[in-house]
């Protein structure tokens, strides 16, 4: 039987799994998916393609489609950040020490992905080991951002770390995408470049398989078209995991079927010290358009104090920065990844193999962290880190007892130029002012569209919620979606 169904890679995959599918339909949204890689090759989206296993899951999908027993993802082509671990398919990091890592197991968020059916198309371009705001800093060179090519822009970064897994969805490569968020790594490119960016409670995604840069701030999370999509793929890949000692036990209700539940007439705050951030215009547009779209839902909208938040900042690059000096210790030469030639002792073999492995924000990450945590400095720095981010989550938490979610940017600036923070490391860190409070409370958050800025690239608006209220927050964030057009 010829398949007739094309078209639905430029759609939404909530209407993808929602279709009558018919046999060969996986096999041709597969053919969609890679004439469209093949078409944005120059966007340096995808580190490793999987063309093989891709058209072999594809063809048991089909298989599967002609049985009629179809599973929640069957035949969805989705994107995986390159920081998963996936059997036998090349992992890097973006990073040159792991140039030619191929793990021998397969990570829980991606097992959960091929379980439910879905085709996993290859590994998505990122920042060395998570650590960037813009996906410049990979060995395997920057991903352009597909809404400034659609402006003849061609210098213009999608966001980090998440940076490819956001240009694949923007640029209808897959359905939606897998990433991680450490900082605001999901939600920050999901806004640069105009889709919907989810981060759920920290544990209730395992990180089993992640390659960690900080792992009491690692989150595995979604990149999609809509709030549906991305409550559809959050629904798979969320759930408990006994190998992740801080995954949680607490399970959702179906997160798709909570986005038709009434919220009545929610309560949603804005931070006093965010919202005396304005600092352009388009900055104070995306800031009434917030509060527009909280009247259209018929929501409350009140403003709430939180003097330390603006702490936020310095407190989780300390913690984030000695976590990954930790984590990054492991990679020595010694039992996987690049080793340096020609070395002439140990010693020499380990300082050039994490010298000439290592790109130079990597190193400058760890360098800062491995400080923080040395004698005479750890009380200074790490220690009171730590109590200033028990300060802001305590904070936060009192917050929700006024409101039901918050409400603010997710980024201060559109899409910047390549290069634009280069001589200035600390103006990079500063893009994460309104995304890492999030991380330092562990709280559920999304990103979705909000303005277009008068440069002609998205902004995004976020919302975030207390612990474990997912749902809610997916259920708002619908609301206001649909609120965009209304």
């Amino acid at each position: 039987m010829q398949n007739k169904q094309s078209g639905f890679i430029s759609g939404t995959l909530s209407s993808w799994c929602g279709a009558d599918k018919i046999a060969g339909a996986a096999k041709s949204i597969l053919q969609e998916a890679e004439e469209s890689i093949d078409r944005h090759v120059d966007l340096n989206v995808f580190i490793t393609t999987c063309k093989e296993s891709a058209q072999a899951q594809a063809k048991a999908s089909d298989e599967i489609i002609r049985g009629g027993r179809c599973r929640d993802l069957e035949g969805a082509p989705i994107a995986v950040k390159d920081n998963y671990c996936t059997l036998g398919i090349r992992t890097t990091a973006a990073s040159r020490i792991l140039t030619n890592f191929i793990p021998p197991y397969e990570s829980f968020v991606t097992s959960r992905l091929l379980d439910a059916g879905a085709i996993v198309l290859g590994k998505t371009n990122m920042d060395e080991f998570a650590m960037g705001s813009s996906t410049e800093n990979s060995a395997f060179g920057p991903t352009l951002n597909p809404r400034g090519i659609a402006l003849g822009r061609d210098d213009i970064v999608p966001g980090g770390s998440s940076g490819g897994s956001a240009a694949a969805v923007a640029a209808n490569m897959c359905l939606a995408a897998i990433g991680t968020d450490t900082g605001g790594s999901i939600r920050q490119p999901a806004s640069f470049c105009g889709v919907v960016g989810f981060k759920p409670t920290y544990g209730a995604c395992s990180r089993w398989g992640v390659i960690a840069y900080a792992s009491s701030l690692d989150q595995p999370g979604v990149i999609a078209k809509t709030v549906e999509d991305a409550a559809i793929i959050s629904d798979v890949i969320c759930g408990h995991d006994a190998r992740d000692s801080t995954s949680l036990e607490t399970t959702f209700s179906k997160l798709t079927d909570c986005l038709r539940t009434d919220t009545g007439s929610p309560t949603i705050g804005i931070p006093k010290q965010f919202r005396d951030l304005t600092i352009s215009n388009d900055l104070e547009r995306l800031w009434q358009e917030i509060e527009s779209r909280v009247r259209k839902i018929g929501a409350k909208l009140v403003y709430v104090d939180l003097p330390h938040i603006k702490r936020s900042l310095p407190a989780y690059y300390i913690i984030a920065l000695s976590e990954a000096s930790s984590n990054l210790a492991r990679y020595d030469g010694v039992r996987y990844g690049f080793r340096a030639a020609k070395v002439t002792g140990v010693d020499d073999m380990y300082e050039r193999t994490r010298g000439d492995g290592f790109g130079e924000e990597v190193k400058r990450r760890i360098l800062l962290g491995t400080f923080a945590l040395s004698s005479g400095y750890y009380d200074q720095y790490f220690l009171r880190a730590a109590k200033v981010r028990r300060l802001v989550a305590t904070e936060l938490g009192s917050a929700f007892e006024q409101v039901d979610v918050l409400a603010f940017p997710t980024a201060p600036t559109p899409a910047f130029k390549i290069g634009a923070h280069r001589s200035d490391p600390t103006s990079m860190y500063l893009e994460d002012v309104f995304t890492v409070p999030v991380n330092l409370a562990g709280l559920p958050a999304i990103s979705i569209p909000g303005i277009v800025a008068s440069n002609g690239l998205p902004m995004g608006l976020q919302i975030v919620g207390r612990r474990f209220a997912d749902p809610h927050v997916l259920s708002i964030a619908h609301k206001m979606e649909q609120a965009l057009d209304a």
